[in-house]
């Protein structure tokens, strides 16, 4: 919902409202709904409008609240906000406006930075507290929401996607040597705050951060749950914890449908949408539109998964469409898709997303979607191995990590190498520190709080909102990912992985789609590069713009181009597709 921007100076100088305007149209698409930019002393704020609660103008952003000072830009939407609102109104507040904005506004007055730790959902807010000159910046526990910030001096910017930043000029675009590093290691993941670019970070998840009137920040982590067993749970049953976890499955996909506009589901014919679709169905919704997309086959390897969202559709009764994506139409999808990437994401998942909420975006404004249940549950292959696991780092990267330091020193040019393997270091930190039980809790806990943030977040965010299409993610519920942590790491690796998910979705979802092979989004032709897949990659990393940015050595990518099915990372992508994405991204950014 939305997209935000702004411009902040603590220097004395006078925003740029040139600047502010060409962030917020570069914003359209996320917000095709309405547009405003306020500037208020140091401080220039820009919004672009997705409605979907309170469709009056009452609600419209930037939102200023005179009588208390306060002014916000919001991209969101905030699940509990009508529960929040009768309890600030029991305070004594009173409301302009019916929507989630201003109940942030009130909360923030009231409770202070502590506010976020009551809102259940997805958030990036930026507000501006006349009295003081503080500015305070949120985003929500995953992350879900964007926030891109650039530095000049006493300039910050900020932005719901990168290339707005791009879009206003003025920010250092070389690349940054350690975040090549991290996209090169973990398939494209770059935590934060660092991205691809020297000149642009993004706010940490989970993260408030507060500007004093002179510059000076603080950030504080607001959320980090813990993946430990606790004393009390000791006489939990599999049945108690089937229990509890569909309650919790049920609010958090109740949750989710708070809406002034209809809320669909991306059915991908898999558990975790099919249970979304099921858990709708049981909560009485109806009319339910259901959305899949399908490729052309490659390599022998199936592009579609139709078969398992016609079942589902049929079982629920939704009104259900089906994209069907021949290899051409792929091909010329790339560039948009390439386009709508705030950071380069090498999973094949994107023009997926891409295409099918363009179809979407034409009939509903919002959907539910399945993202988080593998990373919260234990759906990946790379747990298993790790119940017995003495080294959970090593362990950990070899089924993970994409290349080691050394072997990354052989593939790309000497100037672009960090000076020493940053990557592995995160991956120690992140695995070794504190408030995980076993080694398993420690992937789960790396896996849903980075890598789940700057992978499948990120690419659901960025694909659905190129088409002004909010996607809800239920699986990413703090309170249910909070329980999940809890639950002993046995009963979510049985059969193969969710194994607890998959208990509860037998009593709401037909077995066929649980006891099969697991599945996703497979786009074979980006996998297996070949005909004209292949003479794109080759044209783009030959280009004079490639051959000056000079990142690969040109001995690695001859390799590449002669064997591309055989260079396959241990998560199972291509890495001709990986070293091409990260050129075909630089070169449409313009960078």
């Amino acid at each position: 919902m939305c997209g935000i921007c702004g411009e902040i100076r603590f220097d004395g100088a006078q925003p740029s409202v040139t600047a502010v305007s060409m962030m917020a149209d570069a914003l359209a698409p996320r917000g095709p709904d309405g547009a405003g930019v306020v500037v208020r002393g140091n401080v220039g704020l820009g919004h672009r409008r997705l409605r979907i609660l309170d469709l009056s103008d009452k609600s419209q952003q930037p939102m200023i609240d005179a009588d208390l000072g306060l002014t916000i830009v919001f991209n969101g939407c905030i699940y509990n906000f009508r529960d929040l609102r009768a309890e600030l109104e029991g305070r004594g507040y009173r409301f302009f406006s019916d929507g989630d904005t201003e109940v942030i506004l009130k909360a923030w007055h009231a409770w202070g930075e502590r506010c976020v730790e009551r809102f259940h959902g997805m958030f990036a807010f930026v507000i501006h507290e006349r009295d003081t000159g503080r500015v305070v910046m949120a985003r929500d526990r995953f992350g879900i929401k964007p926030l891109y910030l650039s530095e000049r001096g006493k300039q910050v910017r900020f932005a719901s996607a990168l290339p707005a930043l791009l879009r206003a000029g003025d920010v250092d675009t070389s690349i940054d040597r350690v975040a090549l590093q991290f996209y090169m290691s973990f398939h494209a993941v770059v935590p934060a705050p660092r991205t691809i670019l020297a000149g642009i970070g993004k706010l940490p998840p989970a993260t408030i951060r507060i500007y004093e009137h002179d510059g000076t920040f603080a950030d504080r982590r607001y959320w980090d749950p813990a993946y430990e067993r606790r004393a009390e749970d000791g006489g939990m049953t599999r049945e108690d914890w089937q229990e509890e976890l569909l309650a919790a499955l049920r609010l958090a996909v109740k949750r989710r449908m708070v809406s002034d506009v209809p809320v669909g589901v991306l059915l991908s014919g898999g558990v975790d949408s099919s249970l979304i679709v099921g858990l709708l169905a049981e909560a009485g919704q109806t009319g339910l539109m259901s959305f899949s997309v399908g490729f052309e086959e490659a390599n022998g390897e199936k592009g579609d998964e139709f078969v398992y969202s016609d079942l589902i559709a049929r079982h629920f009764g939704t009104d259900h469409r089906k994209i069907f994506v021949p290899s051409g139409e792929l091909m010329s999808a790339l560039p948009g898709t390439i386009a709508a990437m705030s950071e380069p994401m090498v999973s094949y998942d994107n023009v997926g997303f891409y295409l099918l909420s363009k179809e979407v975006s034409k009939h509903i404004k919002v959907v539910q979607s399945g993202q988080g249940a593998d990373e919260v549950f234990g759906g990946y292959h790379w747990y298993p191995p790790l119940v017995e696991s003495n080294d959970v780092v090593r362990d950990y990267a070899k089924g993970f990590r994409d290349r080691p330091h050394d072997v990354l020193a052989r593939q790309i040019q000497s100037r672009w190498m960090a000076d020493r393997d940053v990557a592995g270091e995160f991956l120690a930190g992140e695995l070794l520190r504190a408030g995980a039980d076993t080694p398993v809790d420690a992937a789960l806990r790396l896996d849903s709080n980075v890598m789940l943030v700057d992978d499948p977040v990120k690419r659901v965010d960025n694909m659905t909102m190129a088409w002004g299409l909010e996607a809800r993610v239920p699986f990413l519920d703090h309170e249910l990912v909070e329980l999940a942590a809890r639950i002993p790491v046995e009963e979510k690796l049985r059969e193969g992985g969710k194994g607890i998910l998959k208990d509860v979705a037998r009593r709401i979802i037909p077995s066929e789609v649980i006891d099969r092979k697991k599945g996703y989004f497979p786009v074979p032709q980006l996998k297996y590069i070949d005909g004209p897949y292949l003479d794109m990659l080759k044209d783009t990393l030959n280009s004079q713009a490639a051959r000056e940015r000079g990142i690969f050595q040109p001995a690695y990518l001859e390799t590449l181009f002669d064997a591309p099915s055989e260079h396959i990372t241990p998560l199972r992508g291509s890495e001709l597709w990986q070293a091409g994405l990260l050129e075909l991204w630089l070169q449409e950014q313009g960078v």
